[in-house]
């Protein structure tokens, strides 16, 4: 797989491609920029390899204790972490739980040392018009993380199939996952026959 750095490299390179990209598409440079901000962000700090010891986990520094409980109930490059939508969707909302968790206490702590006299239904209308106020830009950053995760599936996919091409040819290795599917139950049978009978 590549590195740490090789993923930070292709985030960066490829970003003006998607600037390029989005802002032709939409003329639209808030978008743009929020886009931007969420491939980025989504590249560098909320990429798929927060699942073990990696230079994403690192970079949230002495918040780093964050992410344990996600790296400890996952396996490495699980569906739940390197598949494209469901991956970034977990970790968002991963994230956003323990945004919620520190928001929402520290809300309640400043409200009663300070008597502010705020209702939780004023913070709930509050938040509810910031969300809508700001709907396109935060859809613009919720496609920017997507993309940005997607830009290290693609890496990881490419740099695999690659080495398997370089080891065994094109032809063995697409071949050879249609034959491993089919052949895979009779070997199985076999080898339990073989039991059996031994």
């Amino acid at each position: 797989m590549p590195s740490g750095r090789t993923h930070d490299r292709i985030t960066l390179w490829t970003l003006p491609l998607v600037a390029s990209v989005t802002l032709a598409l939409t003329r639209q440079s808030p978008f743009t920029l929020s886009l931007c901000a969420g491939f980025l962000f989504g590249g560098l700090m909320l990429g798929p390899d927060l699942d073990i010891h990696s230079v994403h986990y690192k970079r949230w520094g002495w918040l780093r204790w964050i992410w344990l409980p996600y790296r400890g109930s996952l396996k490495h490059r699980s569906p739940f972490s390197h598949a494209p939508i469901t991956g970034t969707v977990l970790r968002v909302v991963y994230l956003l739980a323990w945004l919620a968790l520190f928001g929402l206490g520290l809300i309640a702590i400043v409200n009663e040392l300070w008597q502010m006299g705020w209702t939780w239904g004023q913070i709930g209308q509050v938040m509810q018009q910031g969300i809508v106020g700001y709907r396109w830009e935060l859809l613009g950053f919720a496609i920017g993380l997507e993309v940005g995760a997607f830009s290290h599936y693609t890496a990881d996919w490419s740099l695999s199939t690659y080495k398997q091409v370089k080891k065994k040819g094109w032809q063995a290795v697409f071949a050879g996952k249609k034959k491993r599917g089919s052949r895979g139950a009779g070997a199985g049978e076999r080898e339990a026959e073989a039991v059996g009978s031994g």
